[in-house]
């Protein structure tokens, strides 16, 4: 049984920081491209950053310079480190993990207010 579980989301205030992390189970972790995408309340979902199995990474637009995503094959685990948040970062961010299939998280909030 596949499962991904993040955490880490929550209240930050603008031009803070958080790091959420994504748990993995049932895959060959160290095989899949990880990825974190977040969608915001009437907005489609977007990608955010993904790295692939051979740890090349790539960003959105809106994130580079500020998030930096990684991953621990050895615990099974992807992070995303968002510094310097701001409230359009707002959202629901879903964690993915991709090989044959798709499977995703059960997503974490993340609000960014003052």
């Amino acid at each position: 049984q596949v499962q991904l579980v993040e955490s880490g989301g929550g209240l930050v205030q603008p031009g803070g920081s958080l790091r959420l992390s994504c748990a993995a189970s049932g895959i060959f972790f160290s095989k899949c491209l990880m990825g974190w995408y977040r969608q915001a309340p009437g907005k489609q979902r977007e990608v955010v950053a993904f790295v692939t199995s051979d740890g090349s990474r790539n960003y959105s637009d809106s994130v580079k310079c500020r998030f930096t995503i990684s991953r621990d094959n050895a615990k099974n685990t992807v992070y995303l480190q968002m510094n310097n948040l701001k409230p359009e970062d707002t959202a629901v961010y879903y964690c993915r993990a991709a090989r044959v299939a798709d499977y995703w998280g059960q997503g974490t909030q993340v609000t960014v207010s003052s």
